[in-house]
């Protein structure tokens, strides 16, 4: 059997797989911004304590293992789970839980620094206009800091993609997992693996192209954060 038979074969498992794939990078990706957000603004513009407990979640969250992180909220909640009586998390579930709360923490960083590209004089014109300081972090400063930080949150969800494949320690049936039960399977362990290898190119190629296009029309000239840094 040719490599090419073996990936007719097992495509239709692997499809599913690279489904599961897709479904934790977009749950992932999503709420980590959402929650990233909420980080960088308290890093910025929230008191010291407030700020001061953000950014330890941030380095507690970029220092350790993403592998540990998915392991402890899979085998080590379920216990604080059944004692206030909730059901523990399905692998799909705490997989998608880790990759938002990792992400979160590298997302806060980028919407960090992108606010803090963004010229203070902007701040102070829309005040001298009359916003309060929220409206003018929503209206003025957050619109330009998100189109700022698009490259490095381009790269973000990349990362998140191929990272995905952490989840394969809690069984649950992703790209990695499907190549792997199939290696053992078939015993072409090469060829599944090179199968699974050109799927996550193919969709990060894709990924990529999608979002260098996205950047070209959001990009703001002369306010990307590599262009303030020269």
């Amino acid at each position: 059997m040719t490599i090419f038979e073996l990936a007719g074969n097992v495509m239709p498992r692997f499809l599913q797989a690279a489904v599961v794939t897709l479904e934790l990078t977009a749950v992932g990706i999503g709420a980590g911004l959402v929650l990233g957000l909420l980080l960088a603004l308290t890093r910025v513009y929230a008191n010291r304590v407030l700020s001061g407990i953000a950014n330890v979640y941030i380095q507690f969250m970029r220092g350790t293992p993403l592998v540990i992180q998915v392991l402890v909220i899979y085998f080590g909640l379920p216990p604080y789970f059944r004692a206030i009586g909730l059901p523990p998390l399905s692998s799909l579930a705490a997989g998608c839980l880790a990759m938002a709360l990792n992400s979160a923490a590298y997302q806060a960083e980028y919407i960090r620094g992108a606010i803090q590209a963004i010229s203070s004089g902007q701040m102070q014109a829309a005040r001298s206009m009359g916003m309060t300081k929220t409206q003018a972090v929503r209206y003025v400063i957050l619109p330009q800091a998100l189109r700022i930080v698009l490259p490095s949150w381009s790269n973000e969800l990349i990362y998140t993609l191929l990272y995905s494949s952490t989840v394969y320690f809690i069984g649950l049936e992703e790209l990695t997992y499907a190549s792997t039960k199939v290696a053992a399977k078939s015993g072409r362990v090469l060829d599944s693996y090179i199968i699974a290898g050109v799927m996550y190119l193919a969709m990060v190629v894709l990924l990529s192209r999608v979002l260098a296009h996205a950047e070209s029309r959001l990009r703001i000239p002369g306010l990307s954060i590599e262009e303030r840094s020269r």
